[in-house]
C-alpha cells in the first residue's frame, strides 16, 4: 500500500489512535447496557445471552467484507463507512421496544463495529509501514483506554440520564471522535495488483495459522474477564468486593504494557517480544491457577496481562504484513479467528467449569499459551528495526 501526499505522518498516529479510543469507547459502553436492557425487557439471563451471542455473529459476518473492502479500496474509506454505519446502532438499541428489534440492533452494533475493527487495524498497518515504526501494540492501548471509560462512564451516564440519555452522549463523544480523526487519517490505496485481484480467502496457510495463534491468546483474556471474579468467589473465598480485582488487574496491566509494547517491539524485535510475552502470560496464568488464596490469585492475573496485552497486536501486525496478501484480507482472517476466541470462550469455560476446577482451567489456558510460543517466528512479518526509522527519516 503506498500513502498520497497528506498531513505529517505525526497525525496519522494521532488519528488512528483516536479510532481505537472511539471503537473502545463504544464496545465498552455495552457492558453497563446490557443489565439496563435485560431490566427493561424483562428478559433472563440465558436470553441476555443469545443476544451477547447476536454482537459476536454481527461481528464475524461483517469483518470478512470489510477486510474486502479494504483490500480493493484502502483502510480509510472503510474505516469511513463502517464508522459512519456503526453510528447510529447504539441509538438504534436504546428506542428498539422488543427483543427481536434490540437483537437486531446488537447483530448491526457488533458488525460495524467489527468491521472498523479490521479497518482501523489495517490503517494501523499502513502508518507503520509509513513511519517504519511499530504503533500497533499503543492503539490497542488506546481501545483498552476507550473501553475503561465507555464502561466506567457508562455506568454512571446510566444512572444519571437513563437509558435513551446515555445512547445519546456515548454518539456525541464517538461523533465528536470521528470528526477529530477522519481527515486526519492516512488515506492508503492499494497498489494496482492488490485492486485488481479477485476478492476471496486467501489459500495461502499463514493467515490461518497466524489466526489460530490470536485465537490461542484472545481465549485466556476472556476466561480472565468472564470467569475471574468466580474463581475468586468459588474457590478463593474471597469477598465480592475483592473478587473483581481480578480482571481489573488483567485489564490494568494489559493497558499499561500495550503503551510500552511499541518501544519494546521496536528495541527487542517482534518475535523476541511476542516470545518473552507468551511466558510472562504462561507464569501469570500458572501463578493463578496454582494459587492458595485470592491475593496470590490477584497477582497472577496482573502477570497475565501484561503478558497478553502485546500478543495480539504483534499478531495483527504481522498479519497486515504478509508478503503477497492484501492487508485488508489478511487482518479480516485474523480478526475473525482471534475474536471467535473471545465469542467461544465464556460458553466453553461454563461448560467445562462444571466437570473441573476454574484452577485446573487457567492452569490448562496457560498451557495453550504455548500454542503462540512455538508460532512466534512467523512474527517475523512485524518487524520495524531501528534502521528502518532512521532510513524513512532521512
Amino acid at each position: 500500500m503506498t500513502g498520497r501526499v497528506a498531513p505529517p505522518a505525526g497525525s496519522f498516529r494521532l488519528a488512528v489512535s483516536a479510532l481505537f479510543f472511539a471503537n473502545g469507547l463504544m464496545i465498552g459502553s455495552w457492558a453497563p447496557k446490557l443489565p439496563a436492557l435485560m431490566a427493561r425487557l424483562d428478559i433472563s439471563e440465558a436470553t441476555a445471552g443469545l443476544v451477547v451471542l447476536m454482537l459476536g455473529v454481527g461481528s464475524i459476518l461483517v469483518m470478512p467484507v470489510f477486510g474486502a473492502m479494504t483490500a480493493r479500496h484502502g483502510s480509510a474509506r472503510a474505516v469511513r463507512l463502517s464508522a459512519f454505519l456503526a453510528l447510529p446502532t447504539l441509538l438504534l438499541m436504546s428506542l428498539a421496544p422488543n427483543l427481536l428489534l434490540v437483537a437486531a440492533a446488537v447483530l448491526l452494533f457488533g458488525g460495524f463495529l467489527g468491521g472498523m475493527d479490521v479497518a482501523m487495524n489495517a490503517n494501523a498497518v499502513a502508518v507503520e509501514r509509513t513511519r517504519r515504526r511499530a504503533i500497533m501494540s499503543s492503539c490497542h492501548g488506546f481501545w483498552s483506554l476507550g473501553g475503561v471509560v465507555g464502561a466506567g462512564l457508562g455506568g454512571m451516564a446510566l444512572s444519571h440520564l437513563g437509558e435513551m440519555g446515555h445512547a445519546i452522549l456515548a454518539t456525541l463523544i464517538f461523533a465528536a471522535m470521528l470528526g477529530f480523526a477522519l481527515p486526519r487519517m492516512l488515506h492508503d490505496t492499494p497498489d494496482a495488483r492488490e485492486a485488481r485481484a479477485p476478492l476471496r480467502l486467501p489459500r495461502q496457510p499463514l493467515p490461518y495459522i497466524i489466526g489460530f495463534m490470536a485465537l490461542c491468546s484472545m481465549v485466556p483474556e476472556g476466561a480472565i474477564l468472564d470467569w475471574a471474579a468466580v474463581y475468586l468467589q468459588r474457590e478463593m473465598e474471597a469477598p465480592l468486593s475483592l473478587a473483581g480485582w481480578g480482571f481489573a488487574a488483567c485489564a490494568a496491566t494489559m493497558a499499561a504494557m500495550r503503551f510500552l509494547g511499541d518501544f519494546l517491539r521496536q528495541k527487542l524485535g517482534a518475535v523476541s517480544m511476542l516470545r518473552i510475552s507468551a511466558v510472562v502470560a504462561i507464569a501469570g496464568l500458572g501463578i493463578a491457577g496454582m494459587a492458595t488464596g485470592p491475593v496470590m490469585a490477584i497477582i497472577g492475573f496482573g502477570f497475565a496481562g501484561l503478558g497478553i496485552a502485546n500478543l495480539v497486536p504483534i499478531a495483527f501486525s504481522a498479519a497486515g504484513n504478509l508478503p503477497m496478501l492484501a492487508p485488508g484480507v489478511g487482518l479480516a482472517v485474523v480478526t475473525m479467528m482471534g475474536y471467535s476466541g473471545i465469542l467461544l470462550a465464556p460458553g466453553s469455560i461454563g461448560f467445562l467449569a462444571e466437570r473441573v476446577s476454574f484452577s485446573t482451567i487457567y492452569l490448562g489456558l496457560a498451557g495453550l499459551l504455548i500454542v503462540p510460543l512455538l508460532l512466534s517466528p512467523l512474527a517475523r512479518t512485524a518487524e520495524f528495526t531501528d534502521e528502518d526509522e532512521i532510513a524513512s527519516a532521512a
